[in-house]
């Protein structure tokens, strides 16, 4: 039985497109988006953190904002807690969209879910509660 002339002309069809890359060719003008810059505060040992807006959706940031409570006393959630190695608590402000800042806090307790701070960000300030150890990993580079 001989193969059929369309089975055959299918089938150079496709080795062809497979060889050729589909039949687009690769221009070097073609640029790859870094999907995060780090740029090193002056005076302090944060970084500002800059995700493009699709980095933000895969890594599935959210976010929250510092409420009050109290005299002094801002809440967060416990989610938005950071502990780097020497023990000290941060979060991820984010003071504009896509921009991502890491704050140094003081933790008074935790209640349920909650944190209840006597230093960090001023109420209503937005908060990382999903995406914190990625951002952590994006400013010192783990992973890259």
């Amino acid at each position: 039985m001989k193969p059929s002339p369309r089975w055959m002309t299918a089938t150079s069809l496709l080795v062809t497109l497979l060889l050729t890359g589909c039949g687009g060719q690769v221009s070097d003008e073609q640029v790859i988006e870094d999907p995060a810059t780090v740029e090193h505060v002056e005076g302090d040992d944060v970084a500002r953190i800059t995700l493009t807006q699709r980095a933000a959706e895969r890594l599935g940031i959210r976010t929250a904002v510092v409420e009050g409570r109290g005299k002094k006393r801002t809440v967060v959630p416990a989610g938005t807690l950071l502990v780097d190695p020497e023990g000290d608590f941060w979060v991820y402000t984010n003071p504009e969209p896509l921009v991502f800042l890491r704050h140094k806090i003081r933790i008074d307790n935790e209640v349920g879910q909650q944190a209840i701070l006597s230093a960090g960000p001023p109420i209503g300030t937005p908060v990382v509660t999903v995406g914190v150890a990625e951002l952590y990993g994006v400013e010192y580079g783990i992973g890259h």
